[in-house]
């Protein structure tokens, strides 16, 4: 399929892939070892404190059916309203919903009848374990293609997260243009997933098994620079890459010569227009990132340190939620030209895993979205 053709209609239906990727999750996964591949396992890399403790009050039966290719917490969590795409069994949410407190909310959307259950089983559970006197978090039934239809309002989230899920999606284009619907002006699609070095043959295309383990559904990556500017995203900024790989002599025969990565972007929905180079400061004090801030692996910020920035991350920095958090100057300002210069950014997921020298391990367990998280380019 053409990425760039939606095909959703206007009521939207399950396609064959949506059944089978809901008999996959609903059915023959009970747990992440019953996973046939290892595509989507990231290495293990430190994992801040804060996180940890918060994925410790996560019921274990929740984890237990997690799949997930990456560890999507984006910064600046406090108070904000958060849409999780493809939730599952609701461990991120519930992670989540500890970070944006009380005063936030967290939504999770699945299409998973099973997945769905467990996930409202634990509300209770989770809001006594926090401490909060009413649940700020719910899970609603949909598609990701079709957010309105599920009862999501336009312009109500703050954030939107995703986790080894829009590969699953037989139409990448529709789950951006609803999630760019449904997001708030400044708003931001913080997502891991999973991508090729080019376009899949119709024979891995049609092949249940490599749908359901997120390989058969991996969006080429040029594709997706595409799709995002099509929908009207800014240009996607690239946070982390690692290289994955398929133990599995069968499935790999299938792969033939193409290759994966698990990659995390961050896309927002600022204004278009032509911003200049300009001076920032990061003022500091950010949860889990109180003296160094890493927007994505080309930028950096460390707390009170001037730094060049292009138009492009101006822009998004000027109209999103990290405004406050900055403090801008035009070029050539009061600290003059001292500013830390920008280095250049890459685009490739595949140069930038391979520059990391991020590989996910052989021998690794778990498969397609393991609970190990995605690490961080440094």
């Amino acid at each position: 399929m053409d990425p760039g053709k939606s095909t959703c209609p206007k009521a939207f239906s399950d396609s064959t892939i949506h059944v089978d990727v809901k008999d996959y999750y609903g059915k023959r996964l009970k747990q992440t070892s019953d996973l046939k591949t290892n595509a989507c396992v990231a290495p293990v890399q430190p994992t801040p404190d804060f996180i940890r403790q918060a994925l410790k009050k996560v019921h274990p039966e929740i984890t237990a059916r997690y799949y997930g290719c990456g560890l999507v917490v984006p910064e600046c969590l406090e108070g904000c309203r958060i849409l999780d795409l493809g939730s599952g069994s609701g461990r991120d949410c519930y992670m989540l919903s500890q970070l944006v407190g009380e005063k936030g909310h967290v939504t999770g959307i699945d299409m998973t009848d099973g997945q769905l259950e467990l996930a409202r089983t634990y509300v209770d559970h989770h809001m006594k374990e926090f401490g909060y006197k009413k649940p700020n978090i719910n899970f609603v039934q949909g598609y990701i293609e079709a957010l309105t239809e599920a009862g999501l309002e336009n312009d109500s989230f703050d954030v939107i997260i995703s986790n080894c899920v829009v590969n699953l999606s037989p139409d990448k284009r529709m789950v951006l243009t609803e999630a760019y619907k449904v997001l708030k002006d400044g708003g931001e699609l913080y997502f891991s997933d999973i991508y090729s070095n080019g376009r899949l043959t119709e024979e891995i295309k049609n092949h249940k098994v490599l749908w359901g383990e997120c390989l058969a559904g991996a969006l080429w990556w040029k594709d997706l620079l595409q799709l995002a500017e099509k929908v009207g995203f800014s240009p996607p900024r690239l946070v982390t890459a690692s290289v994955i790989t398929v133990d599995n002599k069968e499935l790999q025969d299938i792969l033939g010569n193409f290759k994966f990565v698990s990659a995390t972007y961050r896309l927002f929905k600022v204004p278009k227009g032509n911003t200049k180079n300009c001076q920032v400061i990061y003022n500091g004090g950010m949860t889990g990132a109180e003296d160094s801030f890493q927007f994505d692996c080309q930028y950096t910020f460390k707390a009170n340190e001037v730094v060049e920035v292009d138009g492009e991350v101006a822009n998004i920095l000027t109209h999103s939620r990290f405004a406050e958090d900055f403090t801008f100057q035009p070029l050539g300002g009061p600290t003059g030209p001292c500013g830390v210069k920008p280095k250049a950014g890459i685009e490739d997921p595949f140069e930038l895993a391979l520059m990391l020298g991020v590989q996910g391990p052989a021998s690794a367990t778990g498969g397609c979205c393991s609970t190990q998280s995605a690490g961080c380019c440094k």
